[in-house]
């Protein structure tokens, strides 16, 4: 007999909208811990489908339509896993680079950063290094960057970024982690970034190293 959690990823992954908030919630009410059912659930269906896209067996639509009812179903999850009894770990920016759309992973990133004590502040999509080197210059507080790009030709951005906060004289004030599909720790090593993070939750460890 297919699990609670098993249901809800073959939901999220066939684009069944209307079945996603129920599904959720039956998964839970079947005794599973929260983080399991966002990972498992929500976020699992979205990788196999992103590696489906990647291949070229999907097309946009059904990427776009599967990332709606994560994104539905992490609603339902987020004031779980989000308490206000825990103990602030440190202050992070996070964002996807110029040129990028995409906000599915740097979304998950940030709820889960959030459910482990930090504080995020999120900029959003297709932000500009100077946007970036602004905000780090207007809050001092900021003790990472985390940047997400999920293109190869949107990725370099992460360098024009880490390059303008040199000029501002602003790199030794930040810690900078990236992440992102086409990203890994060849590249993060090239462009100068303190730490690189395949997914979301290594991201939440790595930021917590990076503070120490």
């Amino acid at each position: 007999m297919m699990s609670k959690i098993s249901e809800l990823a073959a939901i999220v992954e066939a684009g069944k909208l209307d079945d996603v908030v129920p599904a959720v919630q039956a998964a839970l009410d079947e005794g599973n811990a929260p983080l399991d059912v966002l990972n498992e659930g929500l976020v699992e269906p979205i990788n196999i489908l992103g590696e489906k896209f990647r291949d070229g067996e999907i097309y946009v639509p059904e990427l776009l339509i599967a990332s709606k009812g994560m994104k539905m179903g992490v609603e339902v999850i987020k004031p779980l896993l989000v308490t206000g009894d825990i103990k602030v770990l440190g202050r992070c920016l996070f964002c996807t680079v110029a040129g990028d759309m995409h906000d599915i992973g740097k979304n998950l990133v940030t709820l889960l950063c959030e459910s482990a004590g930090f504080e995020v502040v999120d900029l959003g999509m297709d932000i500009e290094p100077e946007d970036i080197v602004d905000a780090i210059e207007e809050d001092p507080t900021i003790q990472i960057l985390g940047m997400s790009a999920m293109l190869t030709t949107t990725m370099y951005a992460m360098q024009d970024t880490i390059e303008a906060l040199e000029e501002a004289g602003l790199r030794n004030k930040v810690k900078i982690m990236v992440g992102g599909a086409p990203v890994n720790q060849e590249f993060a090593d090239k462009i100068g970034a303190d730490g690189y993070s395949p997914n979301a939750p290594m991201a939440v460890e790595l930021a917590k190293k990076l503070l120490v």
